[in-house]
């Protein structure tokens, strides 16, 4: 037979010097999307402006035009291409506009400003780094696993000896200094589950 004791808790960090103003999140310069759009429409105005260039000089339209023109005129406007294209270009439309409004850079975690003219930036995953080599350091930790969002740093530590409630404690006190250690504008609430599974006899 096997148990397990837990030990959990649920506290925000302590209370940090206040940031300077509220960080807002790094924007993603999004250069595939942009690249992308750019020499779409740069190719497609090209070949418009050099067949009309081509008709103001008294030479026949091209053939693509041509074709295109008397293609649009014959097909009906509820026709299957038609609404096909038209949802494409509709949903290309959506993901421009989301990728327009939103940050994009998720990963970067922003950090207290300490200057007015210098942002930085934590990546998470460093982050969840530091958080880590601070739990493995107290005595009586085997393993502790991190997953550290924008708003909630999640922890939980396996510990094969001492109380489960002081190896919590030390657990609570280290990971709140690091937390505020991190200087993040907005420091993560940390959960902390501390577990011991039982021994099988």
């Amino acid at each position: 037979m096997s148990a397990e004791q837990t030990q959990v808790i649920e506290r925000p960090p302590e209370a940090a010097p206040p940031p300077a103003g509220h960080e807002a999140r790094f924007w993603s310069p999004r250069r595939g999307p942009a690249a992308l759009v750019a020499v779409l429409l740069l190719v497609t105005a090209a070949a418009f402006l050099y067949d009309i260039a081509a008709v103001r000089a008294h030479h026949p339209a091209m053939h693509w035009r041509r074709e295109l023109a008397r293609q649009l005129a014959q097909q009906p406007l509820d026709g299957t291409w038609v609404l096909v294209g038209a949802g494409i270009a509709a949903a290309l439309g959506v993901w421009l506009l989301a990728l327009a409004v939103t940050p994009g850079l998720r990963d970067v975690l922003p950090m207290r400003r300490t200057h007015p003219d210098v942002r930085a930036g934590l990546r998470r995953d460093a982050a969840a780094m530091v958080l880590r080599d601070r739990a493995m350091a107290i005595s009586g930790i085997r393993r502790v696993r991190v997953r550290l969002h924008r708003s909630r740093a999640h922890v939980l530590a396996v510990s094969h000896f001492r109380e489960l409630d002081e190896v919590q404690a030390d657990l609570d006190a280290a990971l709140t200094d690091a937390i505020h250690g991190l200087g993040l504008a907005r420091p993560p609430r940390l959960t902390l589950h501390v577990i011991r599974p039982g021994r099988k006899g």
